[in-house]
């Protein structure tokens, strides 16, 4: 998500499902200057994050198999920002809740 091997302004519209998450908070911004370079203006970018303001690190994933990566929690309000400082307009924001103790963001926004 850091170096997309596409062309500029060629998408219409971007879904990024839980893709963030795994991203580190220092490279948040490539990521999001990358989307913003990739659609056309007016493109629509619908992003889903967990919300909260940690970072978990896990050793297994489902079904018990090994992995090595780091979830990160973000606050909905510090993820509009990073895509208001990209060229984005935020335009909605829905908090959900899957199960209790969790909770998760949808945020949509156009180029």
């Amino acid at each position: 998500m850091t170096a997309l091997d596409l062309a500029d302004e060629s998408l219409t519209g971007l879904l990024a499902w839980f893709s963030l998450i795994h991203i580190p908070d220092d490279e948040v911004r490539t990521v999001l200057a990358e989307f913003h370079r990739v659609l056309r203006p007016g493109g629509a970018l619908l992003l889903a994050i967990k919300a909260g303001d940690s970072v978990h690190h896990k050793t297994e994933g489902y079904g018990g198999h090994p992995m090595n990566l780091h979830v990160h929690r973000r606050r909905p309000a510090a993820v509009v920002a990073r895509l208001t400082e990209a060229g984005f307009t935020a335009e909605a924001e829905l908090l959900h809740h899957p199960e209790p103790d969790t909770t998760g963001a949808f945020l949509f926004a156009r180029r």
